[in-house]
C-alpha cells in the first residue's frame, strides 16, 4: 500500500517541456525521505509540456499532470493546483529551474513547526538573485518587493516570492478569495489574511533558467501594478477593472495627442481630426487592453478583428451612457464637472462590463 502524501508540490507550466524533466526528478531527489505527489498544471502549452508531464507521470506514480483547456494565468493555475492536491501541506515553485528545491525540507521542517506559510525568500540571510536575474531585472523586483512590503505592512523579506509553502486548511480558505488574475500570487495572499498567519522565511539563491525564456517582463509589470491598485481600494475594484481604467486614461492621452497633430499642428478640419483621434484612442484601447487587461483571453486571428469591431460598438453605446448620465445630472445639480466626472464613470463602467461579457469572454 503506497503511503499517503504529505506534501503536494505543485509546478504551474507555459511552454517548460525542456525543463520540466530535470525539475521533476531534482524535486524527487529532494523529497527522498517523505512521501509526496507533483502535480504539473499546464495551460495547453504549444510545446508539448503537458505531453512530456504525462510521459513522466507513466514512470513515476507520484507525478500528476492536469491540462487546462480555455483556463489561462500563474495565479489560477496555482489555485486549481493547490485545489486538486491530496496533501495537507501544499509547495508552490516555478518548473523552469530557477527555484531550489533542495530547501524543500527546510520550508516542511517549518511547517511542522507551526508555521501556516513557509516562503523561500531571495532577500534575507543567505538568499541571492545575481545568478538567476539581470540587473534591469533584479532592480525592477527589489522595487517591486519594497512597494509590497510596504503595503503589506509586515515583516516579509520577499512578498513576491512565487517559491512557497502553506498549510492546506489554508489554500481551501483562501482559494475562493484569491484573484486569478496576474503573477504574483504569494503577494495577493498576504494582502487579504494581513497578520492573521505565522510565516517562516528559508533563504535561497535564485538560478538561471535552466532551458528557454523567462516571461517576466511589461505583462507582469502592469498587471502587478493593477494588482496594487485593487489591492489599495480593499479589492472592491477588479483587477480587470483597474487595468481597464489604466489603459482608458492612457487612451484619453493617445485622443489628445491625435488630435493636437491633425488640427492644431496641421490644420485638419476640427471635425475630421476628432473622428480620427476617436479611432485611433479605441483602436489603442483595444489592442492594449487585449494584452495587458485580457492577457488570458488574449483575441487572435480573425478574432481580433471581430473583436476590435465589438470594441467600437461597445465605446460608442458607453459614449451615449456618458452623455445621457452627464446631463441627466447637469440638470439638477448645474455642477459641469460632477456631471462630466459621473458620465465618464458610468461610461467607464459600461464599457468594462459589456467588454468583458461579449468580446473577452472566459474561455
Amino acid at each position: 500500500m503506497t503511503e499517503a502524501p504529505r506534501l503536494t508540490v505543485v509546478l504551474p507550466t507555459y511552454n517548460e517541456a525542456a525543463n520540466i524533466p530535470n525539475v521533476v526528478e531534482r524535486i524527487i531527489a529532494a523529497l527522498a525521505d517523505v512521501p509526496h505527489e507533483i502535480i504539473v498544471v499546464d495551460d495547453s502549452s504549444p510545446d508539448g509540456t503537458a505531453a512530456t508531464a504525462r510521459a513522466i507521470a507513466a514512470r513515476q506514480r507520484s507525478v500528476r499532470c492536469i491540462k487546462r483547456v480555455g483556463r489561462h494565468g500563474l495565479s489560477s493555475a496555482c489555485v486549481e493546483g493547490m485545489m486538486a492536491a491530496s496533501a495537507p501541506i501544499v509547495a508552490i515553485m516555478d518548473a523552469d529551474g530557477q527555484h531550489d528545491e533542495a530547501i524543500l525540507p527546510r520550508m516542511l521542517e517549518a511547517i511542522d513547526n507551526g508555521n501556516d506559510m513557509a516562503i523561500a525568500t531571495r532577500y534575507a540571510q543567505d538568499g541571492a538573485v545575481a545568478d538567476g536575474f539581470s540587473k534591469t531585472r533584479a532592480w525592477g523586483s527589489r522595487i517591486a518587493t519594497a512597494m509590497s512590503r510596504y503595503m503589506l505592512g509586515r515583516d516579509v523579506s520577499d512578498p513576491m516570492s512565487g517559491y512557497f509553502m502553506l498549510k492546506r486548511d489554508l489554500a481551501d480558505r483562501i482559494a475562493p478569495e484569491v484573484s486569478r488574475d496576474g503573477f504574483k500570487i504569494l503577494f495577493d495572499i498576504l494582502s487579504r489574511v494581513g497578520t492573521s498567519i505565522s510565516v517562516a522565511e528559508i533563504p535561497f539563491s535564485f538560478r538561471p533558467r535552466d532551458h528557454g525564456e523567462s516571461k517576466l517582463g511589461a505583462l507582469v509589470a502592469v498587471q502587478f501594478l493593477g494588482l496594487l491598485l485593487s489591492r489599495l481600494s480593499g479589492g472592491i475594484l477588479p483587477i480587470q477593472f483597474v487595468l481597464f481604467s489604466l489603459v482608458g486614461a492612457l487612451g484619453l492621452v493617445v485622443h489628445l495627442t491625435t488630435l493636437y497633430v491633425l488640427n492644431v499642428a496641421n490644420n485638419v478640419p476640427f471635425v475630421t481630426s476628432q473622428i480620427a483621434a476617436t479611432l485611433v484612442a479605441m483602436t489603442t484601447n483595444f489592442l492594449l487592453n487585449n494584452v495587458f487587461t485580457y492577457s488570458a483571453q488574449r483575441l487572435k486571428g480573425w478574432r481580433l478583428l471581430a473583436g476590435l469591431i465589438g470594441f467600437y460598438a461597445v465605446c460608442s453605446i458607453g459614449a451615449l451612457a456618458n452623455v445621457g448620465v452627464a446631463a441627466w445630472l447637469f440638470a439638477y445639480s448645474a455642477q459641469p464637472l460632477l456631471a462630466g466626472f459621473a458620465g465618464a464613470v458610468m461610461s467607464a463602467v459600461f464599457n468594462y462590463a459589456v467588454s468583458k461579457a461579449a468580446i473577452w469572454r472566459d474561455g
